[in-house]
Protein backbone atom coordinates (compact mmCIF):
# COMPACT_ATOMS: atom_id res chain seq x y z
CA UNK A 1 0.00 0.00 0.00
CA UNK A 2 2.86 2.36 0.87
CA UNK A 3 4.58 1.73 -2.48
CA UNK A 4 1.27 2.22 -4.31
CA UNK A 5 0.83 5.54 -2.55
CA UNK A 6 4.36 6.56 -3.49
CA UNK A 7 3.70 5.69 -7.13
CA UNK A 8 0.45 7.67 -7.02
CA UNK A 9 2.19 10.74 -5.55
CA UNK A 10 4.98 10.48 -8.11
CA UNK A 11 2.45 10.17 -10.90
CA UNK A 12 0.58 13.23 -9.71
CA UNK A 13 3.84 15.17 -9.51
CA UNK A 14 4.79 14.21 -13.06
CA UNK A 15 1.30 15.13 -14.27
CA UNK A 16 1.51 18.52 -12.57
CA UNK A 17 4.91 19.22 -14.18
CA UNK A 18 3.59 18.10 -17.58
CA UNK A 19 0.55 20.34 -17.25
CA UNK A 20 2.73 23.29 -16.27
CA UNK A 21 5.13 22.75 -19.19
CA UNK A 22 2.22 22.33 -21.60
CA UNK A 23 0.54 25.44 -20.21
CA UNK A 24 3.73 27.47 -20.65
CA UNK A 25 4.08 26.26 -24.24
CA UNK A 26 0.46 27.12 -25.01
CA UNK A 27 0.90 30.51 -23.37
CA UNK A 28 3.89 31.30 -25.61
CA UNK A 29 1.84 30.44 -28.67
CA UNK A 30 -1.04 32.61 -27.42
CA UNK A 31 1.35 35.50 -26.83
CA UNK A 32 2.63 35.25 -30.39
CA UNK A 33 -0.93 35.72 -31.64
CA UNK A 34 -1.87 38.50 -29.21
CA UNK A 35 -3.53 41.49 -30.85
CA UNK A 36 -0.86 44.17 -31.39
CA UNK A 37 -1.00 47.15 -29.07
CA UNK A 38 1.56 49.44 -30.60
CA UNK A 39 -0.48 51.08 -33.41
CA UNK A 40 -3.23 52.22 -31.04
CA UNK A 41 -0.71 53.41 -28.48
CA UNK A 42 1.21 55.42 -31.05
CA UNK A 43 -2.07 56.85 -32.29
CA UNK A 44 -2.75 58.06 -28.76
CA UNK A 45 0.54 59.93 -28.79
CA UNK A 46 -0.91 62.29 -31.41
CA UNK A 47 -3.52 63.37 -28.86
CA UNK A 48 -2.47 66.01 -26.35
CA UNK A 49 -1.62 64.71 -22.89
CA UNK A 50 -4.49 66.74 -21.45
CA UNK A 51 -7.00 65.18 -23.86
CA UNK A 52 -5.62 61.69 -23.28
CA UNK A 53 -5.86 62.18 -19.50
CA UNK A 54 -9.46 63.45 -19.70
CA UNK A 55 -10.51 60.65 -22.02
CA UNK A 56 -8.81 58.05 -19.88
CA UNK A 57 -10.42 59.40 -16.72
CA UNK A 58 -13.88 59.13 -18.29
CA UNK A 59 -13.21 55.60 -19.52
CA UNK A 60 -11.85 54.45 -16.16
CA UNK A 61 -15.01 55.75 -14.50
CA UNK A 62 -17.22 54.14 -17.14
CA UNK A 63 -15.34 50.86 -16.60
CA UNK A 64 -15.97 51.16 -12.82
CA UNK A 65 -12.32 50.43 -12.00
CA UNK A 66 -12.51 52.13 -8.60
CA UNK A 67 -15.10 49.65 -7.28
CA UNK A 68 -12.52 46.84 -7.18
CA UNK A 69 -9.28 48.81 -7.01
CA UNK A 70 -10.01 51.48 -4.37
CA UNK A 71 -10.59 50.23 -0.82
CA UNK A 72 -12.80 52.13 1.60
CA UNK A 73 -10.56 54.80 3.14
CA UNK A 74 -7.69 53.79 0.90
CA UNK A 75 -5.74 55.66 -1.75
CA UNK A 76 -7.28 55.80 -5.23
CA UNK A 77 -6.57 52.66 -7.27
CA UNK A 78 -4.21 51.24 -4.63
CA UNK A 79 -6.24 48.03 -4.39
CA UNK A 80 -7.13 45.92 -1.39
CA UNK A 81 -10.88 45.63 -1.96
CA UNK A 82 -12.03 42.25 -0.66
CA UNK A 83 -13.99 40.33 -3.28
CA UNK A 84 -15.83 37.26 -2.04
CA UNK A 85 -16.83 34.57 -4.52
CA UNK A 86 -17.99 30.93 -4.52
CA UNK A 87 -14.39 30.00 -5.40
CA UNK A 88 -12.71 31.90 -2.55
CA UNK A 89 -11.57 35.43 -1.74
CA UNK A 90 -9.88 37.78 -4.17
CA UNK A 91 -8.37 41.21 -3.48
CA UNK A 92 -8.47 44.08 -5.96
CA UNK A 93 -4.95 44.73 -7.22
CA UNK A 94 -2.85 47.88 -6.96
CA UNK A 95 -3.08 49.67 -10.33
CA UNK A 96 -1.24 52.85 -9.36
CA UNK A 97 2.07 53.53 -11.18
CA UNK A 98 4.11 52.14 -8.27
CA UNK A 99 6.91 50.09 -9.81
CA UNK A 100 7.09 47.47 -7.06
CA UNK A 101 3.46 46.68 -6.23
CA UNK A 102 1.53 48.47 -8.96
CA UNK A 103 1.77 48.82 -12.74
CA UNK A 104 4.55 51.41 -12.87
CA UNK A 105 6.92 49.02 -14.63
CA UNK A 106 4.34 47.99 -17.22
CA UNK A 107 4.51 49.16 -20.81
CA UNK A 108 1.37 50.17 -22.69
CA UNK A 109 1.48 46.76 -24.34
CA UNK A 110 1.66 45.03 -20.95
CA UNK A 111 -1.40 46.94 -19.80
CA UNK A 112 -3.23 46.04 -23.01
CA UNK A 113 -2.54 42.34 -22.53
CA UNK A 114 -3.73 42.47 -18.92
CA UNK A 115 -7.01 44.15 -19.86
CA UNK A 116 -7.59 42.30 -23.13
CA UNK A 117 -6.18 38.85 -22.38
CA UNK A 118 -5.90 38.66 -18.58
CA UNK A 119 -2.13 38.21 -18.73
CA UNK A 120 0.34 40.44 -16.86
CA UNK A 121 4.13 40.46 -17.30
CA UNK A 122 4.36 38.02 -14.38
CA UNK A 123 1.20 35.90 -14.28
CA UNK A 124 -2.21 35.05 -15.60
CA UNK A 125 -5.02 36.92 -13.90
CA UNK A 126 -7.99 35.08 -12.50
CA UNK A 127 -11.22 35.95 -14.33
CA UNK A 128 -12.40 37.78 -11.22
CA UNK A 129 -10.78 40.59 -13.21
CA UNK A 130 -13.42 41.02 -15.96
CA UNK A 131 -11.12 40.71 -18.95
CA UNK A 132 -13.77 38.39 -20.38
CA UNK A 133 -15.77 41.60 -20.96
CA UNK A 134 -12.93 44.13 -21.26
CA UNK A 135 -11.43 42.27 -24.21
CA UNK A 136 -14.13 43.94 -26.32
CA UNK A 137 -12.60 47.36 -25.55
CA UNK A 138 -10.85 49.13 -28.40
CA UNK A 139 -7.06 49.28 -28.23
CA UNK A 140 -7.27 53.09 -28.37
CA UNK A 141 -9.53 53.22 -25.32
CA UNK A 142 -7.24 50.87 -23.40
CA UNK A 143 -4.30 53.13 -24.26
CA UNK A 144 -6.21 56.16 -22.92
CA UNK A 145 -6.97 54.30 -19.67
CA UNK A 146 -3.29 53.45 -19.35
CA UNK A 147 -2.36 57.12 -19.85
CA UNK A 148 -4.74 58.17 -17.06
CA UNK A 149 -3.64 55.50 -14.58
CA UNK A 150 0.06 56.20 -15.18
CA UNK A 151 -0.59 59.84 -14.21
CA UNK A 152 -1.92 58.86 -10.77
CA UNK A 153 -0.03 59.05 -7.51
CA UNK A 154 2.06 55.88 -7.00
CA UNK A 155 1.19 53.96 -3.83
CA UNK A 156 3.68 51.42 -2.48
CA UNK A 157 1.14 48.95 -1.12
CA UNK A 158 1.34 45.16 -1.37
CA UNK A 159 -1.98 43.36 -1.88
CA UNK A 160 -2.74 39.96 -0.31
CA UNK A 161 -2.74 36.94 -2.59
CA UNK A 162 -6.14 35.37 -3.29
CA UNK A 163 -7.33 32.71 -0.88
CA UNK A 164 -8.95 30.07 -3.04
CA UNK A 165 -10.25 26.54 -2.69
CA UNK A 166 -8.61 23.62 -4.46
CA UNK A 167 -8.33 23.30 -7.44
CA UNK A 168 -8.97 27.00 -8.13
CA UNK A 169 -5.75 27.91 -6.30
CA UNK A 170 -3.75 26.30 -9.15
CA UNK A 171 -3.22 29.42 -11.20
CA UNK A 172 -1.82 27.64 -14.25
CA UNK A 173 -5.33 26.24 -14.77
CA UNK A 174 -6.46 29.71 -15.90
CA UNK A 175 -4.60 29.13 -19.18
CA UNK A 176 -6.84 26.18 -19.98
CA UNK A 177 -9.91 28.06 -18.72
CA UNK A 178 -9.11 30.83 -21.22
CA UNK A 179 -8.72 28.34 -24.04
CA UNK A 180 -12.19 26.98 -23.35
CA UNK A 181 -14.17 30.04 -22.36
CA UNK A 182 -12.46 33.27 -23.41
CA UNK A 183 -14.16 34.65 -26.51
CA UNK A 184 -13.97 37.89 -28.44
CA UNK A 185 -17.57 38.96 -27.91
CA UNK A 186 -20.52 38.42 -25.60
CA UNK A 187 -24.06 37.58 -26.75
CA UNK A 188 -26.64 40.35 -26.83
CA UNK A 189 -29.63 40.37 -24.52
CA UNK A 190 -31.56 42.79 -26.71
CA UNK A 191 -31.83 43.62 -30.39
CA UNK A 192 -31.17 46.81 -32.30
CA UNK A 193 -29.08 48.58 -34.91
CA UNK A 194 -29.39 52.26 -34.00
CA UNK A 195 -26.34 54.36 -33.18
CA UNK A 196 -27.50 54.58 -29.55
CA UNK A 197 -27.98 50.81 -29.34
CA UNK A 198 -24.51 50.11 -30.74
CA UNK A 199 -22.91 52.58 -28.34
CA UNK A 200 -24.93 51.07 -25.50
CA UNK A 201 -23.70 47.60 -26.38
CA UNK A 202 -20.11 48.84 -25.99
CA UNK A 203 -20.89 50.56 -22.67
CA UNK A 204 -22.87 47.63 -21.20
CA UNK A 205 -20.98 44.61 -22.55
CA UNK A 206 -17.44 46.01 -22.60
CA UNK A 207 -16.81 49.05 -20.39
CA UNK A 208 -19.55 48.47 -17.84
CA UNK A 209 -18.97 44.68 -17.87
CA UNK A 210 -22.57 44.21 -16.68
CA UNK A 211 -22.60 40.55 -17.69
CA UNK A 212 -20.01 39.72 -15.03
CA UNK A 213 -22.66 40.14 -12.32
CA UNK A 214 -25.96 39.90 -14.22
CA UNK A 215 -25.30 36.73 -16.25
CA UNK A 216 -25.45 33.36 -14.45
CA UNK A 217 -22.34 31.18 -14.40
CA UNK A 218 -21.77 27.50 -15.01
CA UNK A 219 -19.77 24.98 -13.00
CA UNK A 220 -16.32 26.32 -13.91
CA UNK A 221 -17.21 29.95 -13.29
CA UNK A 222 -17.71 30.77 -16.96
CA UNK A 223 -20.57 33.00 -18.07
CA UNK A 224 -23.62 31.08 -19.26
CA UNK A 225 -23.86 32.72 -22.65
CA UNK A 226 -27.27 31.18 -23.31
CA UNK A 227 -28.73 33.45 -20.61
CA UNK A 228 -27.19 36.91 -21.11
CA UNK A 229 -28.12 39.42 -18.38
CA UNK A 230 -30.79 37.11 -16.95
CA UNK A 231 -29.57 37.60 -13.38
CA UNK A 232 -27.17 35.79 -11.04
CA UNK A 233 -26.71 35.29 -7.31
CA UNK A 234 -22.97 35.69 -6.76
CA UNK A 235 -23.30 37.97 -3.74
CA UNK A 236 -25.65 38.33 -0.79
CA UNK A 237 -27.78 40.66 -2.91
CA UNK A 238 -28.41 38.91 -6.23
CA UNK A 239 -27.96 40.79 -9.49
CA UNK A 240 -31.44 40.88 -11.07
CA UNK A 241 -32.59 40.07 -14.58
CA UNK A 242 -31.91 43.14 -16.74
CA UNK A 243 -33.04 41.75 -20.08
CA UNK A 244 -35.70 43.78 -21.93
CA UNK A 245 -38.39 41.36 -20.77
CA UNK A 246 -37.14 41.33 -17.18
CA UNK A 247 -36.98 45.11 -16.98
CA UNK A 248 -40.42 45.55 -18.56
CA UNK A 249 -41.95 43.09 -16.09
CA UNK A 250 -40.72 45.28 -13.24
CA UNK A 251 -41.98 48.52 -14.77
CA UNK A 252 -38.75 50.01 -16.16
CA UNK A 253 -38.67 52.41 -19.10
CA UNK A 254 -35.84 54.38 -20.68
CA UNK A 255 -36.24 57.61 -18.70
CA UNK A 256 -36.46 55.75 -15.38
CA UNK A 257 -33.32 53.75 -16.18
CA UNK A 258 -31.45 56.97 -16.98
CA UNK A 259 -32.62 58.54 -13.72
CA UNK A 260 -31.47 55.44 -11.83
CA UNK A 261 -28.01 55.35 -13.40
CA UNK A 262 -27.44 59.09 -13.02
CA UNK A 263 -28.85 59.56 -9.53
CA UNK A 264 -29.35 56.14 -7.95
CA UNK A 265 -33.09 56.60 -7.48
CA UNK A 266 -36.10 56.01 -9.73
CA UNK A 267 -39.80 55.28 -9.19
CA UNK A 268 -38.81 51.60 -9.05
CA UNK A 269 -36.57 52.14 -6.02
CA UNK A 270 -32.99 53.02 -5.10
CA UNK A 271 -29.63 51.38 -5.77
CA UNK A 272 -28.42 49.13 -2.95
CA UNK A 273 -26.07 46.20 -2.49
CA UNK A 274 -23.31 46.06 -5.09
CA UNK A 275 -25.21 48.45 -7.37
CA UNK A 276 -24.85 51.32 -4.90
CA UNK A 277 -21.09 51.82 -5.50
CA UNK A 278 -21.62 51.35 -9.25
CA UNK A 279 -23.79 54.47 -9.31
CA UNK A 280 -21.45 56.43 -7.01
CA UNK A 281 -18.19 55.50 -8.68
CA UNK A 282 -19.25 55.05 -12.27
CA UNK A 283 -22.62 55.70 -13.85
CA UNK A 284 -23.34 59.09 -12.27
CA UNK A 285 -20.39 60.49 -14.25
CA UNK A 286 -21.59 59.33 -17.66
CA UNK A 287 -22.85 61.82 -20.22
CA UNK A 288 -26.53 62.14 -21.03
CA UNK A 289 -25.91 60.56 -24.42
CA UNK A 290 -24.16 57.56 -22.89
CA UNK A 291 -26.91 57.09 -20.31
CA UNK A 292 -29.44 57.14 -23.12
CA UNK A 293 -27.32 54.61 -25.01
CA UNK A 294 -27.23 52.26 -22.02
CA UNK A 295 -30.99 52.38 -21.56
CA UNK A 296 -31.48 51.90 -25.31
CA UNK A 297 -29.29 48.80 -25.34
CA UNK A 298 -30.87 47.28 -22.23
CA UNK A 299 -34.41 47.75 -23.55
CA UNK A 300 -33.67 47.32 -27.26
CA UNK A 301 -34.48 49.64 -30.12
CA UNK A 302 -38.14 48.64 -29.86
CA UNK A 303 -38.72 48.56 -26.11
CA UNK A 304 -41.67 46.65 -24.73
CA UNK A 305 -44.22 48.66 -22.78
CA UNK A 306 -43.46 48.50 -19.05
CA UNK A 307 -45.91 46.66 -16.88
CA UNK A 308 -47.28 48.14 -13.70
CA UNK A 309 -47.74 45.88 -10.71
CA UNK A 310 -51.27 45.34 -9.47
CA UNK A 311 -52.32 43.31 -6.43
CA UNK A 312 -52.31 39.59 -7.11
CA UNK A 313 -55.64 37.78 -6.72
CA UNK A 314 -55.21 36.48 -3.19
CA UNK A 315 -57.63 36.10 -0.31
CA UNK A 316 -57.44 39.48 1.46
CA UNK A 317 -58.12 37.87 4.83
CA UNK A 318 -55.09 35.62 4.38
CA UNK A 319 -52.88 38.71 4.11
CA UNK A 320 -54.18 40.50 7.21
CA UNK A 321 -51.36 39.19 9.40
CA UNK A 322 -48.79 40.43 6.92
CA UNK A 323 -50.34 43.89 6.79
CA UNK A 324 -50.32 44.02 10.59
CA UNK A 325 -46.59 43.25 10.59
CA UNK A 326 -46.07 45.90 7.89
CA UNK A 327 -47.94 48.56 9.88
CA UNK A 328 -45.90 47.70 12.98
CA UNK A 329 -42.39 47.82 11.51
CA UNK A 330 -42.48 49.41 8.02
CA UNK A 331 -45.24 52.02 7.79
CA UNK A 332 -43.40 54.59 9.91
CA UNK A 333 -40.93 55.16 7.07
CA UNK A 334 -42.62 53.78 3.95
CA UNK A 335 -46.11 55.08 4.81
CA UNK A 336 -49.28 53.14 5.54
CA UNK A 337 -49.98 52.88 1.82
CA UNK A 338 -46.36 52.14 0.83
CA UNK A 339 -45.95 55.45 -1.02
CA UNK A 340 -42.60 56.16 0.66
CA UNK A 341 -41.27 59.45 2.01
CA UNK A 342 -38.70 61.72 0.30
CA UNK A 343 -35.22 61.56 1.89
CA UNK A 344 -36.42 58.79 4.21
CA UNK A 345 -37.62 55.67 2.39
CA UNK A 346 -38.49 54.62 -1.15
CA UNK A 347 -41.97 53.75 -2.35
CA UNK A 348 -42.87 50.06 -2.24
CA UNK A 349 -45.71 50.11 -4.75
CA UNK A 350 -44.13 48.97 -8.01
CA UNK A 351 -40.72 48.70 -6.36
CA UNK A 352 -38.37 46.68 -8.56
CA UNK A 353 -37.15 44.49 -5.68
CA UNK A 354 -40.66 43.81 -4.40
CA UNK A 355 -41.92 42.93 -7.87
CA UNK A 356 -39.14 40.45 -8.70
CA UNK A 357 -40.45 36.94 -9.20
CA UNK A 358 -37.56 35.64 -7.09
CA UNK A 359 -38.04 36.91 -3.51
CA UNK A 360 -34.33 36.50 -2.64
CA UNK A 361 -33.40 40.20 -2.52
CA UNK A 362 -36.56 41.25 -0.70
CA UNK A 363 -35.97 38.64 2.01
CA UNK A 364 -32.29 39.60 2.37
CA UNK A 365 -33.14 43.32 2.60
CA UNK A 366 -35.66 42.63 5.37
CA UNK A 367 -33.22 40.37 7.25
CA UNK A 368 -30.07 42.51 6.89
CA UNK A 369 -31.42 46.02 6.45
CA UNK A 370 -29.86 48.66 4.22
CA UNK A 371 -27.31 51.23 5.40
CA UNK A 372 -28.08 54.95 5.12
CA UNK A 373 -27.46 56.10 1.57
CA UNK A 374 -26.39 59.45 0.14
CA UNK A 375 -27.08 59.73 -3.56
CA UNK A 376 -26.02 62.20 -6.23
CA UNK A 377 -28.17 65.31 -6.77
CA UNK A 378 -28.76 65.80 -3.05
CA UNK A 379 -31.04 62.81 -2.49
CA UNK A 380 -30.65 60.44 0.44
CA UNK A 381 -32.34 57.56 2.21
CA UNK A 382 -32.27 56.84 5.91
CA UNK A 383 -30.94 53.58 7.31
CA UNK A 384 -33.36 50.68 7.06
CA UNK A 385 -32.95 48.37 10.05
CA UNK A 386 -32.74 44.63 9.59
CA UNK A 387 -35.40 42.47 11.23
CA UNK A 388 -33.50 39.21 11.55
CA UNK A 389 -33.59 39.42 15.35
CA UNK A 390 -36.92 41.21 15.69
CA UNK A 391 -39.16 39.04 13.53
CA UNK A 392 -39.61 35.27 13.43
CA UNK A 393 -39.56 33.26 10.23
CA UNK A 394 -43.34 33.08 10.32
CA UNK A 395 -43.70 36.86 10.71
CA UNK A 396 -41.23 37.53 7.91
CA UNK A 397 -43.11 35.14 5.64
CA UNK A 398 -46.34 37.05 6.31
CA UNK A 399 -44.61 40.37 5.65
CA UNK A 400 -42.86 39.24 2.47
CA UNK A 401 -45.99 37.71 1.03
CA UNK A 402 -48.06 40.77 1.89
CA UNK A 403 -45.58 43.05 0.11
CA UNK A 404 -45.31 40.79 -2.92
CA UNK A 405 -49.07 40.60 -3.34
CA UNK A 406 -50.07 44.16 -2.47
CA UNK A 407 -47.15 46.07 -4.04
CA UNK A 408 -45.37 43.68 -6.38
CA UNK A 409 -48.11 41.82 -8.23
CA UNK A 410 -46.62 38.45 -7.17
CA UNK A 411 -48.12 35.40 -5.49
CA UNK A 412 -48.01 34.75 -1.76
CA UNK A 413 -45.81 31.68 -2.22
CA UNK A 414 -42.80 32.39 0.01
CA UNK A 415 -42.27 29.77 2.73
CA UNK A 416 -40.61 29.75 6.13
CA UNK A 417 -37.89 27.49 4.73
CA UNK A 418 -36.98 30.16 2.14
CA UNK A 419 -36.58 32.75 4.90
CA UNK A 420 -34.63 30.42 7.20
CA UNK A 421 -32.22 29.53 4.39
CA UNK A 422 -31.24 33.19 3.98
CA UNK A 423 -30.77 34.09 7.64
CA UNK A 424 -27.21 35.39 8.25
Amino acid sequence: MKRRTQFLCAGLAVAAVALTVTATWIDKIAMSYAEPMAPAFYKMQSISSRDAFARGRYLVKAADCAACHTASGGAPFAGGVKLESPFGTFYGSNITPDREHGIGAWSAGDFYRAVHDGVTPHKHLYPAMPYTSYRQLSATDIAAMYAFLMAQQPVNLAIPAPILKFPYNLRFGVRFWNMLFLKGTLPDASSGQSTAWLRGRYLVNALGHCAECHTPRDAFGQLDKTKPLQGAALARIAAPDITPAGLARRGWNGSDLQAFFSGGIAPQGSAFGDMYPVVHLSTQYLTHDDLNAISTYLLGDHAAAPKHASPAPEDAAALTLGRNVYLAVCAGCHGADGAGKPHIAVALQGNSTVSQSDPHNLIVALLDGIAAQDFPKGESMQEMPGFAQQLSDAELVELVNYLRVSAGGQRADVTADAVAALRP
